[in-house]
């Protein structure tokens, strides 16, 4: 079940991208190529966009492809550094708590209201949902990391490394050497 719902999550992230360059594509193409468009379009790209943002943060969190500047904790030993992440973590567990409850409140106030969006017939709410949805999944996937670092299965963020990266491609290279030009 864990590997349909992460396939799951990865194809809806995917088809979000592919929507909103496709999107933006045909918009330009209009806008500049034929002198018209559609003006429901910017702002479909607009809701896509934010979908996708919300949604691949959560999924950055589960799969650590989010950036960190990690090189103050990385002193610390296994143990200290656990502890500062932990810290760290339950910080962003109160951030996205806050979010969380604004958004709700904010969808509530909307769907009473009964507004639409300005250039298509969705209501706000509905479109704005992503905000409950993509606040409520990133904490829960704070809660997880959390609970990982509470039985000691991880000792911190799972950080994308741009810079070790990196070395490990130039270093898998044929004909690579420390401080040779590869020739």
């Amino acid at each position: 079940m864990r590997q349909f719902v992460g396939k799951l999550e990865e194809g809806i992230i995917s088809l979000l991208l592919v929507i909103m360059t496709l999107l933006v594509f045909v918009e330009v193409v209009m806008r500049f190529g034929f002198n018209s468009g559609f003006l429901w379009m910017q702002e479909l790209t607009l809701l896509i966009s934010g979908w996708f943002v919300l949604l691949g943060a959560s999924y950055g969190v589960r799969v650590g492809a989010h950036i960190g500047v990690d090189a103050f904790v990385k002193i610390f030993q296994p143990e200290t550094r656990r502890w500062i992440s932990i810290v760290a973590v339950l910080l962003c567990l109160f951030y996205c708590g806050l979010l969380f409850v604004g958004s709700w409140e904010y969808l509530g106030k909307m769907q009473k209201i009964g507004l639409e969006m300005q250039d298509m017939t969705i209501k706000k709410w509905m479109a704005h949902s992503i905000l409950v949805i993509g606040f409520g999944l990133l904490f829960f996937r704070f809660l997880q990391l959390l609970w990982k670092m509470i039985r000691k299965e991880e000792y911190g963020f799972h950080l994308a490394d741009e810079a070790k990266d990196a070395l490990e491609d130039l270093a898998e290279k044929p004909g690579a050497d420390a401080g040779g030009d590869g020739r």
